[in-house]
């Protein structure tokens, strides 16, 4: 009887051994993970005790990567406080020191980026200019309602994005000055005119508080209706492009769809009067469309 043992044999046997290597290291990996988290969340709890004040927050989680997370979920946050602390302060600091894995966006924090709309204590705002003192405990901070959620607080964009690039959201003009160097100016009048509609931030929040997009996946919305006001309404660009950007509002899903509910103009955090724009673009369609014999 031969004694030699088949290579196959020995093959099967070395991948088991990797596997239960790599299950024991991953077994250990998963232990570190879980002391730290528990050092750092009672760290937390202990200067959460000792602060003079701090602030609830119930945060939406959700993960659908994570097993055990794909339920959606709130968690609870005691974030200390200090003067002038905002949402997204203590949504960073609750990130730094319970859970790292809290998932939200923001960039420039001098409310300029649109990129940390929420929707915090039923209100569409930006966590980086709605303060703490100014809210009403719980604080409850969600992502912002009628986009897909991604994770925890963050949002798909990208229907919001396509609606804005189908207005064309670029300045476009037939005559140029002669001069290689020289401005083309615009007069006082028609600046201050379109001067509102040049502060969107592309922050959705207009969109996410519209009844109107949210029942119709088609609807412009009020940040591309309003990014094509500022450029309608620019009187640099010639007659035959302000027709062309009025054929694309008065689309089916254009303004029309608008039923001047204000909430897009409530909600707005750089205080655009969208729904005044949208209604003076409607009053343009018309005129566009009159007829006389």
């Amino acid at each position: 009887m031969s004694t030699q043992v088949p290579e196959t044999v020995e093959e099967e046997s070395a991948t088991e051994a990797a596997s239960a290597g790599k299950q024991k290291r991953d077994a250990k990996k998963r232990e570190r993970a879980e002391r730290v988290q528990e050092q750092r969340e009672a760290e937390a709890a202990e200067k959460a005790r000792s602060a003079d004040d701090t602030y609830h927050l119930k945060v939406f989680r959700y993960d659908p990567e994570v097993p055990e997370k794909q339920e959606p979920r709130f968690d609870d946050f005691h974030v200390p406080y200090k003067q002038g602390m905002t949402i997204l302060d203590a949504l960073m600091w609750a990130r730094d020191h319970y859970d790292s894995s809290l998932t939200f966006r923001h960039s420039c924090r001098q409310a300029i980026c649109g990129s940390d709309a929420l929707f915090v204590n039923g209100s569409q705002r930006l966590g980086c200019k709605t303060q703490l003192s100014d809210l009403s405990e719980p604080i409850r901070v969600e992502p912002l309602p009628h986009s897909d959620v991604v994770k925890d607080l963050v949002v798909d964009m990208e229907h919001f994005y396509d609606q804005m690039e189908s207005v064309e959201p670029y300045f476009q003009t037939n005559s140029l000055p002669d001069g290689e160097l020289d401005e083309q100016r615009q007069t006082r009048e028609n600046r201050e005119k379109v001067k509102m509609s040049t502060r969107c931030i592309w922050c959705s929040a207009c969109m996410s508080s519209c009844n109107i997009a949210a029942g119709d996946n088609e609807y412009l919305g009020p940040a591309a209706i309003n990014k094509a006001y500022r450029f309608a309404m620019d009187e640099r660009e010639g007659e035959d492009m302000k027709q062309r950007r009025l054929e694309i509002l008065e689309q089916e899903h254009g303004v029309w769809r608008c039923q001047t509910q204000f909430s897009c103009t409530e909600v707005c955090p750089k205080d655009i009067p969208l729904t005044e724009h949208i209604q003076e673009l409607k009053r343009e369609a018309i005129k566009n469309n009159l007829k006389f014999w």
